[in-house]
């Protein structure tokens, strides 16, 4: 009997805990919102305390071992790619967290359980603040390292010739291409130009392309950005 009740009490406290965490998924609609978490929670729970029961500390080691495992494949059914974004991936890491929130409740140390939910509560709220800003920070290329590209368009019959030039002004203002393609357009051929270079002056990029977009075989010029992890 004291022993169900210990299990009954791991698995009450693994629902609470699983709660409030899927609560506040709930409510920022995501795709695992609340009772995804508490099914994690408390079925992370009721492993562990399984292999307790069964094998002592030892078997609790083992079962949490796979819990993390198995919530990780549990965790990559709500990643998502949508074109160059990726969306899911907090969900996942809360679920994660969810899973060892339960695993703590399974094996009686509830202390520990309730203080890992309140750091990912912190994490999934008070940081928001701190996230909003960041993104709207401006970016300063010259201190982020990132991958640059010169798109010029031509006509067919000019490929040669702004390919050449592209390369030529590029190298001119010591910005060497490190690779260079084609892409047909429905006006005409798109030159893309990727730069060795991980770090620029705008200032210096700009001038390049108001030279670029001078020259009689070029239509239009452009360069993008696009940081790295």
């Amino acid at each position: 009997m004291t022993e169900l009740l210990n299990s009954a009490l791991g698995l009450a406290v693994a629902f609470v805990l699983g709660t409030l965490i899927g609560a506040e998924r709930q409510y920022r609609q995501r795709t695992a919102g609340l009772r995804t978490n508490v099914l994690v929670a408390i079925g992370a729970s009721a492993f562990v305390d399984i292999g307790m029961r069964l094998t002592g500390t030892a078997g609790a080691v083992q079962v949490t071992a796979y819990v993390v495992s198995g919530v990780g494949f549990l965790g990559a059914g709500v990643i998502m790619k949508e074109g160059l974004n990726i969306r899911g991936l907090n969900t996942a890491a809360t679920l994660w967290c969810s899973a060892a929130v339960g695993a703590f409740a399974g094996t009686r140390l509830l202390g520990e359980a309730i203080l890992l939910t309140a750091a990912v509560l912190a994490g999934n709220t008070l940081l928001r603040p701190l996230i909003n800003f960041i993104n709207r920070a401006p970016l300063d290329e010259r201190k982020s390292e990132a991958t640059y590209e010169v798109r010029v368009t031509t006509a067919d019959a000019d490929v040669m010739s702004a390919r050449e030039l592209v390369v030529e002004a590029l190298e001119a203002a010591h910005y060497p291409v490190g690779d260079i393609e084609t892409e047909e357009r429905e006006d005409g051929v798109e030159i893309v130009a990727t730069l060795v270079s991980t770090a620029i002056e705008p200032v210096e990029i700009e001038a390049v392309i108001r030279s670029l977009k001078a020259a009689a075989s070029v239509r239009d010029a452009s360069w993008t950005v696009r940081t790295s992890d």
